[in-house]
């Protein structure tokens, strides 16, 4: 366990091993990635309360995380705070511990450790395709229409290329 002092609270970070351990024997996961980070695979069974938001000017702080965790989380909740590598949840974590939150720890390496280890994470899940059963144009017993060259439009603004009319 490592310790870190930040405006006078102590923050314990621990490896993935003894964060998943901690999991195991009931802590809760609160990842404080972005929701696009998050939905790219995260902790089973995680909570994501962003701690910082991507703008065009870099990241900042979220104004409503406290607001937004305890929505979620009671102070006497046990907690684990990851994020990606480890950075975000120490700052995070401190802000837990000087809101009152005596049983949180930061989770050293992020969901990049996390990872790395093999431990069980929920994957990104992508809407599948949309493939129709059955093409419904043969079922109609109907042939496509025709590809017809759209000259016209093309020559009237001068472009060569030659579009297609469906």
């Amino acid at each position: 366990m490592d310790m870190k002092n930040s405006s006078n609270t102590e923050v314990i970070t621990v490896d993935v091993q003894a964060a998943r351990n901690l999991l195991n024997s009931g802590y809760l996961y609160l990842d404080v990635r972005t929701e696009e980070e998050f939905r790219n695979g995260h902790v089973e069974n995680a909570f994501n309360v962003p701690y910082m938001f991507s703008t065009p000017n870099g990241r900042v702080k979220n104004p409503s995380f406290m607001d937004q965790v305890l929505s979620t989380h009671a102070r006497e909740n046990h907690l684990v705070v990851g994020c990606q590598s480890g950075v975000r949840s120490v700052y995070a974590t401190t802000d837990l511990l000087d809101a009152g939150f005596k049983h949180a720890y930061n989770m050293g390496g992020g969901y990049i450790a996390w990872v790395k280890s093999n431990f069980e994470a929920k994957e990104p899940t992508l809407n599948p395709p949309f493939i129709p059963e059955e093409n419904p144009i043969k079922k109609l017993n109907m042939n496509p229409p025709p590809m017809v060259p759209n000259r016209a439009a093309n020559e009237s603004n001068g472009n060569s290329a030659l579009t297609v009319k469906i």
